[in-house]
């Protein structure tokens, strides 16, 4: 008991995090569901299937992953440098707009709009956020406790995710975006109101004599040494090199499985509303357990990378029941593997957190989360298309789920990137040293 009691007092100075955090996903999350039936509707009146909907998520989905390579690695070296506070406001309020357009008209010029907009907000905030946060977590939490802490806010963003279907399950349809927005202003709001900066900026060197050119010259120089540098850690690192791999492999497949999932189900069994709230939020309330349990009692035992390969396993049989399902019932069978899986992204940010020194967790973060856009970039180019010819009337055979099927074969080689990962990650400690730029533990 004194244990936990211990391990939860971790998380005290993260309250002023975490809660807006939390607010926010909620927002996001109450929005999923809806949103298929609402771009369906609009862009394929009266029809269960739209390749247009399928195709268009797969186009947002690589112009995000191909801005997303350079966003997050420089967005993960500008929180190192200048604090993670004004990252998290710029993150956090991108999603406001593009669900407003929604809440304001449902009509197809709308929803385009959307789309453009809401990529825009993707390149700047998806997987951002979260390596902005692990990177203000490990600030704040001892090294030791980093992977049971990390596994906490993960089961936390499960538990805003039930919230958010619990939501848009029993609420009308129209108010959904409205009471979406209210959240998603809170959240910044409360940021700039009570979250405490970790990080103490760098002092400004800049000659403000310099011509504005010369000026802009010596930024773009300073960005591209930094992500050298940041290439540089990575690749020179055996522990983050192995988990850039798994991470870029898992992504492939996963991203692929996500873009495609609720239309896939929707064509195969007419699944709805209600139905995809039901299935996220079965998923979500397993995943807090698992998350908030289940990880930091295996931690101490067994390890990271055991846990990471457990939970890809658990991976590979999600894409394989999805990809097969012969009846309605399977997919909730398959999604209770995600209970399971959601472990592999506290287990990969503890692997990499440890492997890099507290001067450079945004950096790495921020690198690896680079290498899973160039992947979630790659991914739509066969999944929209496959998808979308096995959901049809010319499909080749019968297997309506047989793009998601092949997207298991790269949780495979994830797995096999895994196994190699050696059990001896470098703490943080071994190559800490004193930097103007090192967070200061609170």
């Amino acid at each position: 008991m004194t244990r936990w009691k211990n391990e939860f007092r971790e998380l005290r100075p993260l309250i002023h995090l975490l809660l807006p955090l939390s607010v926010h996903w909620i927002a996001e999350e109450m929005t999923v569901s809806v949103l298929v039936d609402v771009t369906t509707g609009a862009l394929c009146p009266g029809q269960s299937t739209c390749s247009e909907a399928i195709y268009i998520n797969g186009i947002q989905q690589t112009i995000v992953g191909v801005f997303k390579m350079v966003v997050l690695p420089l967005l993960g070296q500008l929180a190192d440098e200048y604090g993670r506070k004004p990252l998290l406001l710029v993150t956090v309020s991108t999603t406001i707009i593009p669900f407003a357009l929604l809440a304001w008209n449902q009509s197809k010029e709308f929803v385009y709009a959307y789309y453009v907009i809401r990529t825009i907000s993707y390149i700047i905030s998806q997987g951002s956020i979260f390596c902005i946060a692990v990177a203000y977590t490990a600030d704040v939490v001892s090294d030791s406790k980093r992977a049971a802490v990390f596994s906490w806010i993960t089961g936390l963003f499960s538990a805003s995710h039930v919230l958010g279907n619990v939501l848009a399950r029993f609420l009308p349809e129209q108010y959904i975006f409205l009471v979406s927005i209210a959240l998603l202003i809170f959240g910044p709001v409360y940021m700039q109101l009570f979250l405490k900066e970790t990080v103490k900026p760098a002092p400004n060197k800049t000659n403000k004599d310099s011509a504005g050119l010369c000026w802009a010259l010596k930024v773009v120089q300073k960005r591209f040494k930094s992500m050298k540098d940041a290439a540089t850690l990575v690749i020179s690192s055996p522990t983050l090199r192995s988990i850039s791999l798994v991470s870029f492999f898992y992504e492939l497949g996963m991203s692929g499985i996500s873009s495609v999932l609720l239309y896939y189900l929707k064509a195969a069994f007419g699944f709805d509303k209600n139905q995809f709230s039901e299935l996220l939020m079965m998923v979500g309330i397993g995943s807090i357990a698992s998350q908030i349990l289940l990880l930091p009692l295996m931690n101490p035992l067994v390890g990271e990378r055991i846990i990471l390969c457990i939970a890809l396993l658990a991976s590979i049989a999600y894409a394989l029941l999805y990809g097969l399902a012969w009846a309605a019932w399977v997919p909730y069978l398959s999604a209770s593997f995600g209970v399971i899986y959601v472990l592999v992204k506290p287990a990969t940010y503890a692997v990499i957190s440890k492997a890099s020194s507290s001067r450079n967790q945004g950096k790495a973060q921020g690198f690896i989360a680079g290498v899973q856009s160039i992947a979630s970039l790659l991914s739509p180019l066969a999944m929209s298309p496959l998808t979308s010819w096995f959901l049809s009337e010319d499909a080749p055979f019968n297997c309506k789920g047989f793009s998601i099927v092949l997207a298991s074969i790269c949780m495979v080689i994830s797995f096999g990137c895994a196994c190699m990962i050696k059990g001896d990650a470098i703490s943080s400690k071994d190559s800490e040293d004193d930097d103007i730029e090192t967070p200061l533990l609170t």
